[in-house]
Formats: C-alpha cells, structure tokens, sequence
C-alpha cells in the first residue's frame, strides 16, 4: 500500500464515520465513550464490519464470504481494495499488529447468520458467539494497546456474556424472524421442540428454565471477565466496565419480567444504568483464579492467535476523566434502546 498522506487517512476515517453514523447509528454513538486513540481506529474496524455485514445480508452467500476474504487478502498483503474503509481498516491492522484469524472469525460468524446456522448444543453456542462478539472484543482490547493473554481471554468471555444477553432478551423477536440461538439440547431437556417453537413461538414455564439456564452462564463470564477489565488502560477500564453492568442488567430485567422475552422485550430504565454507571467508575473486584483461568474452549483460537503475533507496541497517552461522559452515556444507551426496538425484525442485535 502506498504511504497515506494525512489528506487521505483524514478523508478515510471520515468517510468510515458517514458509514457507521448512517447505517450502524449504535456505534457511532457509543464511539464517544471511547478515548480519541481507540475510537479512531475502531471506526475503521467497524466500517470494514459493516461493509461485510451489507455484503452478506445481500444474499451473496458462499460467494460474498470469497469476497471478503479476497478482501482481507489485500488488507493483510498491503493492496487494500479500493475503498475507505478497507484503507483505514489495513492501517489499523498494520499499526496494531491485528492477527488474521480475529476479522477472519467475524466474517465466519456473519456467514453463519446470513445461512441461519442453530446451535445444537451449548458448544455450537460458544462457537457462534465466539465470531460475531468476542472476536471483536479481542480486537478492540488490541486497540486499547493491551495484547496480554489473559486480558484477551477476558475480553472474550466479555464478548461471549454480552452475545447470550441478547439471546435471552431476543427469543421472541429472534423466532419471529426465524432465527433460533438456544441450544437445541437445552431445549429438548425441558420438553421443546425447537423446529415446534419456531413454527409457534410461545412462552411457558419450560422456556423460562432455558432462558434463566443462559443467563447463569452468561453471569458467570460476566464476573470473570472483571479480570481482564483490570488489565486495561485506566482511559478504557470505565467504558467497558459500564458496558459490562449495564448488559448484564438487561439479564436482570429478563428475570423481573418472569424470564418472558418472547412476549416482551427487556429494556433497563435510565435511572438505573445511571447508577450503573456510577458504579464503573469504581475498580472491579475479580476473584484472583481468574487472572490465571484457560479461555473458553470456543474462543482459545482466539487468544492463541495474538499470542503467535508480535506486537506493535505504542505508548498509551495519559487517560482523560470518564466523570464527565456518564450522564451523556446513560442517554446514549436510552437512545441505542429505542434504535434496537426500530429495527425489531429486520437485523440482529449488535
């Protein structure tokens, strides 16, 4: 790739901001949250995601999915295509030493989606969740200028919690749509058909028990991914750690509302994510076996995979206050609430 001028990463970056403000308005809010050196180059992750999302919602398929990795190719050999968000993406993977099979992971996982793949069991679940959450997690953690194991681990387990939360919120709308994301197993367990359930969704005593069994997994990485919120800059520990308790009360508001997400859709009010907001501000306590706990089966590919790359290495600018961006942000995730139930039906939780 020939060396960018200021002109023209300027014009990129700005280009990858259109993108995101017009089509992913979720991101492009909640970048604020961001300190400046991270949101930068996650915009250009974002935008790269959101062109191969738009490629394989197409119905492009086996084909689409050759597309992009013919894409990466060039991202990863230094001939981006020629567009934005392929430019910005190849300097962030240039800079921040991102290993192939992260974006490789995502773009598996929106093919998955595209083909309507179900989980059979709760490893087909991890392996899903794996590629469309926590490898992103992982790159945004190598964003944050952090490439240790257990920091990337964590980052995952993070991913892979926040992915189950939108599946237990999402059983209704998911089904509706034809999609299914419970394990098939679980539900077969309590009495369920799935190919039934999808024909009919419908919410029973039996559903509950699945929906409350993904939630204790989910709250169980929930808390070990504290760890790995400890191992991040101090301009970045609040953001995620928000982004943690905030999610994980959506689980709670799902058992306020008897465990029902086929009929209602759980949305946390503002006045409690202020105070869990507040709450981030304060550092997380983990338990210290998770410092030291393996990664996920799932997503071990994951975390090998920056450990078998070099590092770029930055130094990291001193961390602005986060005081400051709280009441903002307890806006923001009323405003990514109302987009979410906008778009009810028509694509996938983020």
């Amino acid at each position: 790739m020939p060396p960018a001028t200021p002109e023209t990463v300027h014009a990129d970056l700005a280009a990858c901001r259109a993108m995101l403000s017009g089509g992913s308005k979720s991101f492009a809010a909640a970048a604020r949250l961001l300190p400046r050196r991270v949101a930068e180059p996650a915009t250009a992750l974002y935008a790269f995601c959101r062109v191969a999302d738009d490629l394989i919602d197409e119905g492009g398929g086996p084909a689409a999915l050759a597309e992009l990795r013919g894409r990466l190719d060039g991202i990863y050999g230094g001939q981006p295509f020629p567009h934005p968000a392929d430019r910005a993406f190849a300097r962030v993977v240039a800079r921040f030493a991102i290993p192939r099979p992260l974006p490789e992971a995502l773009l598996e996982g929106l093919a998955w989606d595209a083909e309507g793949r179900q989980c059979p069991d709760a490893a087909a679940l991890e392996a899903y969740s794996a590629r469309v959450a926590a490898a992103v997690g992982a790159i945004m953690t190598l964003l944050m200028g952090v490439r240790d194991a257990t920091a990337i681990a964590r980052a995952c387990d993070l991913g892979v919690a926040m992915q189950m939360t939108n599946i237990a919120r999402d059983v209704g709308e998911d089904a509706r749509n034809g999609r299914l994301y419970l394990p098939h197993d679980w539900l077969r367990q309590e009495g369920i058909e799935p190919a039934a359930f999808l024909d009919a969704p419908d919410f029973t005593p039996a559903l509950a028990r699945v929906v409350a069994r993904l939630l204790r997994t989910a709250d169980a990485l929930y808390a070990r991914s504290e760890a790995g919120i400890a191992c991040l800059p101090r301009d970045c520990r609040s953001g995620i750690a928000a982004a943690r308790f905030v999610y994980a009360e959506i689980g709670r508001q799902v058992e306020r509302q008897g465990l029902d997400s086929v009929s209602r859709r759980a949305v946390v009010p503002g006045h409690r994510k202020l105070r869990l907001m507040a709450r981030s501000l304060s550092l997380l306590a983990h338990r210290p076996a998770d410092l030291i706990a393996p990664p996920l089966p799932g997503t071990a590919f994951l975390v090998d995979a920056v450990a078998d790359m070099p590092a770029a290495g930055e130094a990291l600018p001193p961390a602005p206050a986060f005081r400051d961006r709280l009441l903002w942000a307890v806006e923001l995730f009323d405003r990514l609430d109302q987009l979410d139930r906008g778009a009810a039906g028509s694509v996938r939780a983020a």
